[in-house]
Order: structure tokens, then sequence, then C-alpha cells
């Protein structure tokens, strides 16, 4: 009689699967795509796994909801393939991004409070010579915000003159302050989106608030992930 896979320390596609609520079909695509290490093969061919595949598979699963499929998939074939130093590296950037977002998250939230009322644009808006006199800068460098899609102000059909409404003023009181603040053109931009998604800057404290939350959860996540995969590196060393 054969000996109980079980008892062996041996396991079977199932057996991992059924642990984690996957199918058999993906713990064989995660071999393939060399997140798990390679498994040996019975005479017949069957895969056998051990308990350091179901370590490497809890690893990569718990990398999964910080870093992402690709790049959680990146940090588990460096470390299958003894390439650790390129693990930490890649798990490095998935934080510095982090940390990039909540430095972006910080200036919306103090360019939101460092604006400062002004009066609303002329019925049926303004022109760029007025608006930029307003915020103190040349209508070159609105014309220039407009290029990088910042701000999009309409054309007049008689005249063909750029006209600014109250959104397109708003947001180029907005990519003023972020300017003042120091930061490029090309950080404004995605910045300048997330209040054109919320629909202004009052509903955008709910957005706001809601992008807290989501870099609060990448964090933990990150750290969960951490524990695991240290678990993983501690159970082959």
């Amino acid at each position: 009689m054969g000996q109980n896979p079980q008892i062996t320390g041996q396991l079977r596609p199932i057996d991992l699967a059924r642990r984690h609520g996957l199918s058999t079909q993906a713990v064989r695509n995660y071999e393939e795509a060399g997140i798990l290490p390679a498994a040996a093969r019975t005479a017949a061919g069957y895969r056998v796994y051990t308990p350091l595949h179901a370590g490497a598979l809890r690893a990569f699963l718990a990398l999964l909801p910080g870093h992402g499929h690709q790049t959680a998939a990146a940090v588990m074939r460096a470390v299958n393939g003894h390439a650790v130093d390129e693990a930490f590296r890649l798990i490095d950037e998935t934080h510095a991004q982090l940390l990039d977002d909540r430095r972006t998250l910080r200036a919306v939230e103090q360019a939101l409070r460092d604006l400062t009322p002004v009066p609303p644009p002329e019925p049926g808006g303004t022109f760029v010579g007025p608006l930029a006199a307003k915020l103190g800068i040349r209508p070159a460098t609105l014309r220039k915000w407009e290029k990088a899609g910042l701000v999009h102000p309409r054309r007049d059909p008689r005249t063909g003159y750029r006209v600014y409404d109250e959104a397109a003023v708003r947001d180029a009181r907005l990519a003023h302050q972020l300017r003042r603040g120091g930061y490029l053109l090309e950080q404004i931009a995605p910045l300048i989106a997330q209040v054109r998604a919320a629909g202004g800057l009052e509903p955008l404290e709910a957005a706001l608030h809601d992008w807290h939350s989501r870099l609060s959860a990448r964090g933990r996540a990150l750290l969960q992930g951490a524990a695991a995969l240290e678990a993983h590196l501690s159970e082959r060393d």
C-alpha cells in the first residue's frame, strides 16, 4: 500500500488548491510562470509538491494585494531563482511608489487648503489675458498648461479665442498653486484629473478620504506580504 502523501510531506496540486480556494489549473499555472518552484514528478508524471511550495504560494498570495500581480510574480520568480536581492529591490520600488503617492496626496490637500477665494468668471467665461492677470502669470504660461492637459478652455466659435469657464478657472488656480509648491507639470496632471473626476473641489473631500484609506490599506498589505515572504525565506534557509 502506498504512503499517505500528507504523512510523507508530499502534496498534490489539489492539496494546495483547496487550502487557498484555487483551482488545480491555477496552481499549475503558477508553477509554469515561475511563481512556485518546479515540482518533482512521480514515475507516472504527476506533480509532487512539498511544504516549501505551499509556503511559496502563501507568500505570493500575500504579496498580491500590496504589489499587484506583475510585481508579486516577479518577486517570487527572483526568490525561486536565488536572486533574493532582486526580490528586495522590487519590493523597495513598491514602497517608494507608495511613499510618492502619499506625497502626492499631501500636495493636493495642501493646494486645496491654500486656494484663496476669487470672484467667479464673467458669465460665459473669461479670456486668457484677464485670467493670467488674476493669477499673476503670463498668458503663455496658461497656454503651456493647456498643452500639458492641465486646463481645458473652450474656443469662442466666433473669434476662436480661448474662454475659461468656472471649471477651467478652478483647474488653472490649482495648477498655479501646485507649481508654486515646486511640482512639475507631469506631476500636476494626474492631480487635476482627480479633481475633475470628483466633479469639483467640494466632492473631492470624500475622494481624498477614500484615497487616504486606500493608501493605508496598501501599506498594511505590504506589511502582511513582507511577513509571509520572510516566513517563506526562513523556511527555505
